[in-house]
């Protein structure tokens, strides 16, 4: 049985034909018409991936409040938005929710599955056994790369697959400038410059969060970002 995927979509001939195509790539998925019943089925057990469209039946901003709920139940579990709502406000809307990726449904099933596969696979590096873990620190960070986990002075900070990931590649590095093809390539994202933007203001705020006085990542103006030394 392939990994398990969640796909909640209100119209039903669109969920059924995403949740065939999704079961031909191999996957194990399961169509829910609102964010209810997804809400129930996710409170017994969550999937490993889910999909998700922002109008929902009779809640315009269904979509988001579904994402919320995920995100407070899990940090990690990868959540796409796929929808026909394209505008620069509500892909940022999207993002700062804390989704991983946000797609238009022009997307092709193929490269939606590239997206998916993408999400899966830097799971699966970031968890690959090793001989020993993994662990960086500089200065308060922390990071355990096995167990996509960073702390900052002991406390845990609360990142995405997509943040982690951003982060790492910042901070492998410190004082190198990372411009935002590079963190797109190494995040393995395809996504335009205000959606980085978007994801880097995501991530400090949540270490701004843990410490107020938090200032490590930088942006340089027209060039990218970098991990003070």
């Amino acid at each position: 049985m392939g990994r398990s995927i969640a796909i909640v979509e209100d119209e039903p001939l669109i969920r059924a034909n995403y949740v065939e195509a999704l079961n031909r790539f191999g996957y194990d998925t399961r169509g829910y018409g609102s964010r209810r019943e997804a809400s129930n089925a996710f409170a017994i057990k969550l999937p490993e991936l889910v999909i998700i469209d922002i109008g929902l039946g009779d809640e315009p901003e269904g979509g988001f409040d579904l994402c919320r709920e995920l995100r407070a139940k899990s940090a990690t579990l990868p959540i796409i938005f796929l929808t026909a709502r394209d505008s620069d406000f509500d892909v940022i809307s999207g993002l700062r929710l804390g989704a991983d990726d946000y797609l238009s449904k022009d997307t092709s099933l193929h490269q939606l599955a590239a997206r998916i596969a993408a999400l899966f696979r830097r799971i699966e590096s970031l968890k690959a056994p090793t001989a020993s873990e993994t662990v960086i620190e500089h200065g308060p960070l922390k990071m355990e790369s096995e167990r996509m986990r960073i702390t900052w002075d002991g406390a845990e900070v609360p990142l995405t697959v997509t943040e982690f990931w951003m982060v790492h590649t910042l901070i492998r590095f410190p004082g190198h400038v990372k411009n935002r093809d590079q963190l797109m390539r190494e995040a393995e994202l395809v996504v335009d410059d205000a959606t980085i933007t978007s994801h880097i203001k995501r991530i400090r705020k949540k270490f701004i969060a843990v410490a107020p006085e938090f200032d490590a990542i930088e942006t340089v103006h027209g060039v990218g970002y970098r991990w003070r030394p």
